[in-house]
């Protein structure tokens, strides 16, 4: 990597660490570029400005996220496979990468309307078109594919709400089973 490039990832991982921990609001580009090391004058060769920062991180990490789920969904011919996959990806994203998960929590409300409707960049268009497919096929019973989506991303994030503010203890992925027997039982 280049030198750039170093700066840049450094940036990053401190920006997803201190906006998870603090929020976007409660963060300054003072304080991403204290924990980068660098000048505050850094960051804007990188990033425009905080917002944009913040916009970037979740697209990209939404984005990621989707096409995890897409791969997991491809990955598996039978619909209970399909979903206990997909939902340990979302396990394994919460437990490795902490602070990604959790700024997608708090901050899809202010992106969540920049994200594009391509299901390989979307996570509810991913997960939705899982369920329309399997609609389809007939591996499920007919139903509202939105609200099925909806449930299903509650089952998920819940839990994973509760472990990020101490309810719940230890990895989220040894939930997982129970998890995705959870949203088997939803889709009947």
């Amino acid at each position: 990597m280049r030198d750039g490039s170093k700066t840049r990832a450094k940036i990053v991982t401190e920006a997803l660490r201190l906006f998870a921990d603090k929020g976007v609001a409660g963060t300054s580009i003072r304080d991403i570029a204290g924990a980068v090391g660098v000048a505050e004058a850094a960051l804007y060769r990188h990033f425009a400005s905080k917002d944009a920062l913040s916009r970037s991180l979740f697209l990209d990490g939404y984005a990621r996220l989707a096409a995890d789920i897409l791969a997991a969904d491809q990955a598996h011919p039978r619909f209970d496979a399909k979903i206990m996959r997909i939902v340990e990806v979302f396990c394994e994203l919460f437990d490795e990468d902490r602070a990604l998960f959790t700024f997608l929590l708090l901050s899809q409300h202010t992106h969540l309307a920049e994200v594009p409707d391509e299901i390989d960049r979307n996570v509810v268009e991913a997960v939705r078109s899982i369920f329309a497919g399997a609609m389809q096929r007939k591996d499920i019973p007919q139903r509202d594919a939105d609200l099925l989506t909806a449930m299903a991303l509650g089952i998920v994030a819940q839990p994973a709400i509760f472990t990020i503010y101490g309810r719940l203890q230890g990895p989220l992925r040894n939930r997982a089973p129970d998890m995705a027997k959870a949203i088997l039982a939803l889709m009947g």
